[in-house]
């Protein structure tokens, strides 16, 4: 059954962005492909740069994103190997670089104490982790088409947000990812007790014209012009200013600095600005540490 009111090349948008984000979404991907997004590396010049990886993790992950043609696997000669970025996985990069832009501008940063001033500074993430941050929100089960529907809607009931967005289940199973949608803040509830997209939800639209882009398989220019991601939000729900969301982050990776050693405090500060030339330049932490259980805010 299919929802009801959405096009079937809405429909087709939205499965082909959820895959895709399916794709993405595993820890350490996005640290995988970052990795070899300069050049081909041997497993032994993949392994110092992502020391935490185990055998045992790695070399399956490697395997997978072979699998799902993000990597290719090249035998030069017995015992030499190498594995690098498909034509595919490097048009994943600039996509992935729009993900980073909104982790970094809409997440909260954890703040650690300058040793030479006393004062409180946001603590710098490696545009990987902004990205894992990104999807852990946005990947869980029907949150694309929650989202997808809302944008189009302006303002739903929860009905009729699971009858389109849901319609496979209970009607009442649509309280649950609304909760986690809200406690996210990519929506919100209106006076008239509707939902509609917070203003870090509606920012979410060059991610997800960036993804609907890759996912079809067209090229980047020009996906600022997509018929749903592509419109303004209404009058209502337009919002501006900096740090608009109350997101927190959980297993934040460690970054070496000069104040590695002070306390991290949660909460919330303005976002650090990063070029894109960033992006594969980052110092990578000594030892990332993926949270106990549910995602990271």
């Amino acid at each position: 059954m299919a929802p009801t009111g959405l096009s079937r090349p809405t429909l087709n948008d939205i499965s082909r962005v959820t895959e895709s984000l399916e794709m993405l979404a595993p820890t350490w991907n996005v640290w995988v492909l970052m990795t070899l997004a300069s050049q081909p590396l041997r497993y032994a010049e993949i392994k110092p740069r992502l020391p935490w990886l185990h055998d045992g993790q790695l070399h399956p992950k490697l395997g997978k994103l072979v699998d799902a043609g993000l990597v290719e696997r090249t035998e030069h000669a017995p015992r030499h190997v190498t594995y690098g970025l498909t034509s595919r996985g490097t048009d994943l990069m600039p996509v992935l670089a729009v993900l980073a832009t909104w982790g970094d501008t809409h997440l909260e940063k954890p703040l650690i104490r300058n040793e030479a001033t006393g004062e409180l500074e946001p603590k710098p993430l490696p545009p990987a982790q902004n990205i894992e941050d990104t999807l852990a929100l946005i990947t869980p089960r029907h949150t694309t088409a929650l989202l997808w529907v809302l944008k189009s809607r302006g303002t739903a009931g929860a009905k009729s947000l699971a009858a389109e967005a849901m319609p496979e289940t209970s009607p009442s199973n649509v309280y649950p990812p609304l909760r986690r949608l809200i406690d996210d803040d990519l929506i919100e509830v209106t006076k008239t007790g509707d939902f509609q997209l917070s203003a870090s939800g509606q920012a979410l639209a060059p991610a997800y014209q960036a993804l609907s882009a890759w996912a079809a398989g067209r090229s980047l220019k020009g996906a600022d012009a997509h018929p749903l991601w592509g419109q303004s939000p209404a009058p209502s729900q337009a919002r501006s200013g900096a740090w608009l969301t109350t997101q927190s982050r959980r297993g934040v990776p460690s970054v070496a600095s000069g104040a590695a050693g002070a306390p991290a405090l949660s909460t919330r500060a303005p976002a650090t600005p990063w070029r894109a030339s960033d992006l594969f330049s980052h110092q990578m932490p000594a030892r990332p540490s993926a949270p106990a259980g549910g995602p990271r805010r």
